[in-house]
């Protein structure tokens, strides 16, 4: 698959938003770059006995709105450019659901699928103690990302009090709920992207009941949207995928039963009553609603003419590339921007960050309730801007949270 650097297709939607806004030169030029970029070489000591070093960045892109608010990815391929585009798109999502947040990112290139639970912990603690003077509660919010859990924010969290010598738990989020976690943060991003196909189906006059979906990605937003669509929507999710391949049933598949079986096996091949599908071939399926919820760049302009999903739900960041989205536009297809239908993990993020603050703690069914009133208002502040201007859902999402931001750094006389 020819590569297209996330950076550059982050770079090419702010400038259509730019251009739609008139935005000042100034302001304008200011949004394309992040604010600040920090580098680190992570050493740690293998089980072996031998030192490693791995490369480990920090982007924090905005804080006009508040302190800037990202997780921390662990990948083998992980790269600058992919942390820079990450950080604009979380300061694009915090926005869209006007949370008081900014946008950052962080990610180290590793693989943790070939470490030990030892050497992911050394790297965790090594990863604040070069970059604890940058973060923050009120400065910049780390979370989980791909291939970080709350268990790699309890030992980030434990690194950080230990430097300080105080108790903040405000300082991450994703954290596990014995160290002041929010109830319903595992199944935020996967249940607000629930929400937003919920909404979608609403607007386009279908019975959720009647549809069908497929998810690619089986980590943890594509295994809690698939769960969420099944029991809250009705939907029949006939095809599921995680990075080794996918199953398909067209009678419907048990979700449950396939989380069960990739926890005992760690893969989704052989599922039981199941055929085997690609990757590739699931994003081509004949179904309604289809959410890419695995990594960027999976629908390009060399296979976008070949969905024929009535709803693509992004709950992955950056699933689909620029020269894609005009294909998706012409065939019709309703689209759910990425920043807007994967917020529902920074929302939750959010509410973690005032509980921890106010020592008051919410229950799963008032999370989830705040969690759909923000997501709900959301998608229907960006749905009504796309049917008042004719444009399409991403651009009117960007539009919208773009102007939030450029009207902050305005009135702070950033500009």
């Amino acid at each position: 698959m020819e590569y297209i650097n996330p950076w550059h297709s982050a770079q090419k939607q702010l400038d259509d938003a730019a251009r739609f806004l008139k935005l000042p030169e100034e302001i304008h030029k200011k949004l394309r770059e992040p604010d600040k970029i920090h580098r680190a070489k992570l050493e740690i000591k293998l089980d072996s006995g031998k030192t490693a070093t791995f490369d480990a960045f920090r982007v924090q892109y905005n804080s006009a709105r508040g302190p800037c608010k990202g997780g921390i990815r662990f990948h083998p391929h992980e790269t600058e450019d992919v942390v820079k585009a990450l950080s604009a798109w979380m300061t694009w999502k915090t926005a869209v659901v006007d949370l008081p947040f900014g946008g950052g990112k962080g990610g180290v290139v590793c693989n943790p699928k070939e470490m030990s639970k030892k050497e992911i912990e050394q790297i965790c603690r090594a990863y604040i103690r070069a970059f604890y003077k940058i973060i923050g509660s009120n400065t910049d919010i780390p979370a989980p990302d791909v291939n970080t859990s709350s268990r790699e924010m309890a030992w980030m969290l434990d690194e950080y009090e230990k430097i300080m010598g105080q108790h903040d738990p405000a300082i991450l989020t994703g954290k596990p709920l014995e160290l002041g976690g929010s109830e319903g943060r595992e199944a935020a991003t996967g249940l607000g992207a629930v929400y937003c196909i919920r909404e979608a189906a609403k607007h386009l006059k279908l019975d959720t009941k009647n549809l069908t979906a497929a998810i690619q990605g089986f980590g943890n937003v594509g295994k809690f949207t698939a769960k969420h669509l099944s029991e809250l929507l009705n939907v029949k999710v006939i095809a599921i995928s995680d990075s080794s391949g996918g199953v398909y049933s067209e009678k419907g598949i048990d979700i449950e039963s396939a989380i069960e079986h990739k926890n005992r096996t760690k893969t989704l091949s052989g599922m039981p009553n199941t055929k085997s599908i690609t990757n590739e071939a699931l994003l081509e399926l004949a179904v309604d609603i289809l959410v890419p919820s695995a990594l960027e760049n999976q629908i390009t302009a060399k296979n976008a003419d070949k969905l024929k999903c009535k709803i693509l739900a992004e709950a992955a960041n950056g699933p689909t590339t620029p020269d894609a989205d005009d294909i998706i536009n012409k065939k019709n297809i309703f689209l759910i921007p990425d920043f807007l239908c994967n917020a529902g993990g920074v929302s939750v993020s959010y509410l973690e960050w005032v509980q921890n603050r106010s020592g008051h703690y919410l229950t799963e069914s008032q999370v989830f309730k705040r969690l759909d009133k923000i997501m709900t208002k959301a998608f229907n502040a960006v749905l009504q801007f796309h049917i008042g201007n004719k444009i399409p859902m991403r651009l009117a999402a960007y539009v919208l949270a773009v102007k939030k931001v450029a009207d902050a750094m305005t009135a702070r006389g950033w500009v």
